[in-house]
């Protein structure tokens, strides 16, 4: 199966993995690297990498937006064959080296499998690599407070709930907000299309993701770039409020 690479504004594209998607920031031969996959979407990753014209040796860093499998699953190759620096919020840091695991257990999952689409995503998450151990050796938490040095100038933003340390990325020049599982646009396990925030189970908080959407909110953008679903053009703060409204 190939990843969907999707041109979405000037050096940047957003790609749909397996279920979860990552985004590609390019300026000049330079890469940023938004999340990565299941650790099962590894040939994806680095096929998609290739159709935008770049490669691992590239990426000058990878941003994780929060340390569940499917968004952290190549960290730690490109870290340990690439040197690649792999960066999340502070209060993620520990959870990327699993010292512990904020993600749905199989009994939760179990509960709610009379749900539409639940089993069927969770034998997938399991054969892409989603209960795998795939911690992050060095993580390190961002370099600066502020637009990061790297392609894209990416300003990470703490948007709690869904892990402790959960982080979207601001690109205020490009209008842009990538948000991770904060915000997401649809899922295997929803039936509903467009901004909205993933099912109760899925959130280690769910107050206090709800409660940052009032972040995402006050944020300037008219393209959001979610963790599943499509990208959604229209201002970030509408979707925000969307999402609020679903969740109440």
């Amino acid at each position: 199966m190939r990843a969907h690479v999707q041109h979405v504004a000037d050096g940047a594209h957003l790609v749909h993995g397996s279920n979860t998607n990552w985004v590609i920031l390019t300026e000049g031969d330079a890469v940023t690297l938004v999340d990565t996959g299941y650790p099962g979407d590894r040939e994806q990753l680095l096929a998609s990498l290739a159709e935008v014209g770049s490669s691992p040796e590239a990426v000058q860093a990878v941003l994780i937006t929060h340390a569940h499998n499917d968004h952290l699953g190549s960290a730690e190759y490109l870290r340990a064959a690439h040197g690649t620096p792999v960066y999340l919020h502070e209060a993620e840091v520990p959870h990327a080296r699993r010292e512990f695991l904020h993600q749905v257990d199989v009994r939760t999952v179990l509960r709610n499998g009379w749900r539409p689409g639940v089993l069927p995503w969770a034998v997938h998450a399991i054969r892409s690599g989603g209960t795998t151990h795939v911690p992050v050796a060095s993580p390190e938490p961002f370099p600066t407070a502020g637009p990061l040095d790297l392609p894209g100038r990416p300003v990470p933003v703490h948007t709690p709930g869904h892990t402790d340390g959960h982080a979207a990325f601001h690109l205020p020049d490009r209008g842009i907000v990538i948000s991770g599982d904060a915000l997401v646009s649809g899922h295997p396990t929803s039936r509903v299309e467009g901004p909205q925030l993933l099912p109760d189970m899925f959130h280690h908080e769910r107050a206090r993701t709800v409660a940052s959407l009032d972040v995402l909110e006050a944020l300037e953008g008219d393209l959001l770039l979610p963790g599943h679903g499509p990208a959604h053009r229209g201002p970030v703060r509408e979707a925000a409020l969307r999402a609020r409204e679903r969740a109440l």
